[in-house]
């Protein structure tokens, strides 16, 4: 990758004016969003079934194996002769086992911002991720490019979940994809830990939450299926009793809680996609991507529609509101008869009869011009 911006930042503007400078090449000093040469593709696979990209957005937990996933997914594509686009978002990940076309890492150098702004771990990652957003402009300009050529644009998320999904930026990036293509959210779930009944229920409530928050279609990869087969929690997800079973070991709060969730996610689990899938071995592969395609004609056939309303409804209110604004404006602008000096109030009864003394004067002027003529 081409080396990125090592200098110091002082404020935003110097952030945005030097770590992220439009017309740079990620080299030192300028920072703006720039294209990786990878190998691409050439047009559709018969491994997508379409010609038309999908974006996949590989989300999940800590340690769940997103970034191992990615990885074996942009080698799956490029086995089939149709290697997909490949965007990092992590700005923290110090090496990646794949190949990255967009990286986040070549515009903003984390270590400085938290440097910069004496900031932790987390709030680096997120204010790194904020700045980049400022610039995902020039990313979908490299996506408009190149999303004829390629199955997939897959994107890779920063560890730490709550960072992408319920930050500003995280909505920004994935607003910007599902109105350009069909967009469809992947989250990635660590199966040998959801044995634990609490845990799977965690997980769930976490997919059911980015579900609503992003209004898109969304697939459950179980990785780790080569350690833990999923099958004891595709049956959970079917019979909610036999969950209740699992948590008859532990009785406590947690459990009872649990066993009143899996009863409102109930319907939750209909719609949803599952994929067993193991990051390692390459198990499942073939059928996640069976899966995304799914859940991108869903996204053409349910979500795109009411993503038009929702831009629409969004026009309009906008429109009402500039109109509303012009009207104020208006209002504001146009001078009252008291700022020129005229009472606003109507003239009274008395202020409208002429006086005697006026009268008489009137009579004789007429008289006057009476004899003139």
């Amino acid at each position: 990758h081409p080396r990125r911006w090592k200098g110091g930042m002082a404020n935003v503007s110097d952030v945005v004016g030097m770590a992220m400078a439009s017309d740079g090449a990620g080299t030192e000093g300028k920072g703006g969003v720039e294209e990786t040469s990878c190998e691409m593709g050439t047009g559709g696979s018969s491994e997508t079934g379409s010609d038309e990209a999908v974006a996949v957005l590989v989300i999940g937990m800590a340690g769940s194996g997103k970034t191992t996933l990615l990885q074996r997914l942009a080698a799956q594509l490029h086995e089939s002769n149709a290697p997909g686009y490949v965007i990092n978002l992590d700005p923290a990940v110090k090496l990646l086992p794949y190949d990255a076309h967009v990286d986040v890492r070549d515009t903003v150098d984390y270590k400085a911002v938290m440097e910069s702004y004496d900031l932790g771990p987390n709030g680096g990652i997120l204010t790194s991720l904020n700045l980049f957003a400022t610039k995902f402009d020039q990313v979908m300009d490299l996506v408009e490019k190149r999303k004829e050529s390629v199955p997939y644009v897959l994107v890779d998320t920063p560890g730490q979940i709550e960072i992408f999904t319920w930050s500003a930026s995280g909505s920004i990036i994935t607003e910007a994809l599902a109105s350009t293509m069909p967009t469809v959210v992947v989250y990635v779930i660590d199966t040998p830990r959801c044995t634990n009944p609490k845990t799977f229920m965690s997980n769930m409530l976490q997919a059911c939450s980015i579900m609503y928050k992003t209004k898109l279609p969304v697939v459950l990869a179980f990785n780790k299926v080569d350690v833990e087969n999923h099958q004891f929690a595709l049956d959970w997800m079917d019979d909610f009793e036999t969950y209740h079973e699992a948590l008859e070991e532990d009785a406590d709060y947690a459990s009872d809680l649990s066993r009143s969730l899996s009863l409102v996610l109930d319907e939750f689990y209909r719609n949803l996609r599952t994929v067993g899938i193991s990051a390692v071995t390459g198990f499942g592969v073939d059928e996640f991507f069976r899966q995304v395609r799914g859940a991108a004609k869903e996204y053409n056939q349910i979500y795109k529609p009411e993503l038009e309303r929702r831009r629409k409804a969004t026009a309009t209110e906008d429109q009402k509101r500039k109109e509303k604004e012009l009207q104020q404006l208006a209002a504001d602008l146009t001078p009252s008869m008291g700022d020129l000096g005229i009472a606003d109030a109507p003239l009274s009864k008395e202020s409208q009869e002429m006086p005697e003394d006026a009268q008489e004067i009137s009579d004789d002027n007429l008289e006057s011009d009476e004899v003139e003529e």
